[in-house]
């Protein structure tokens, strides 16, 4: 056995077992930040979380974030300190609601992930039913999709973050949803994520997954949370989908 025969015979098992996965797949679950587009490409998501950091700072609440808290990057973050402090809270409630509402401020800067749009419309039109499943606000996902002109291929079934934060991923709460209103068992669908808090979620849900990682410290994250289907590319994917040829090798 020739070394390239060492190399392809274990990539091309792992493009045979994708390809399973996705002819399988006729409910199809994505993740919205990340596998749809980068939401805060041209709206830093730093920016959006010093902005929640100094709203509760004029409320005189800087004292419910730890200085680490303060300073982190994500939003979401800030969001989860403030509600395992105050769950179920009006604080909460109108932190929530301002998130919101820079995520919409951040739709018209959003980059769509290379080869989304195509694998979107393909998939639909070939038949499978397609979800959103996110820890986003689902006024966002929804905006953005219709500004793509993709909103047809998924409404209603948009799920996204609600006032109840600790249904957020990695909770099933928003996959089950969709299973439930789409009528479809576990099995016969395919969640498409880009954090372990995805796979846990689809792991609690009993759906398939498969993890859209855009660079290797991504692939790493997911891999090392047990996510046995990972692609670099969802041009892979779209190949797939269509019917064509995949080379094993690439």
């Amino acid at each position: 056995m020739t070394p390239d025969t060492k190399q392809t015979g274990p990539v091309a098992a792992e493009t045979e077992n994708l390809q399973e996965v996705i002819k399988r797949a006729r409910f199809v679950l994505f993740d919205f930040d990340g596998p749809i587009c980068r939401l805060f490409a041209g709206h830093s998501a730093e920016t959006v979380a010093k902005d929640l950091v100094k709203w509760l700072e004029r409320q005189g609440l800087r004292g419910l974030l730890t200085e680490e808290e303060r300073v982190h990057p994500d939003p979401m973050a800030v969001l989860y300190a403030v509600n395992r402090r105050h769950p179920h809270s009006d604080l909460v409630v109108e932190l929530e609601e301002r998130l919101t509402q820079q995520e919409l401020k951040a739709v018209p800067s959003a980059w769509p992930t290379e080869f989304a749009d195509p694998l979107i419309r393909t998939w639909s039109a070939v038949g499978a039913r397609l979800a959103v499943a996110t820890n986003n606000s689902p006024r966002t996902a929804a905006t953005y999709l219709e500004s793509r002109g993709l909103a047809g291929c998924f409404v209603p079934n948009i799920y996204g973050r609600t006032q109840d934060l600790h249904h957020l991923k990695p909770h099933p709460h928003c996959l089950v949803r969709a299973l439930n209103v789409m009528g479809a068992a576990a099995s016969d669908a395919l969640m498409i994520g880009d954090t372990p808090t995805d796979f846990d979620a689809a792991q609690r849900a009993g759906v398939p997954f498969l993890g859209y990682a855009r660079n290797a410290e991504k692939e790493k994250e997911l891999r090392s949370a047990g996510a046995g289907e990972v692609v670099r590319s969802l041009e892979t994917v779209l190949q797939m989908v269509r019917g064509d040829d995949v080379n094993p090798a690439r």
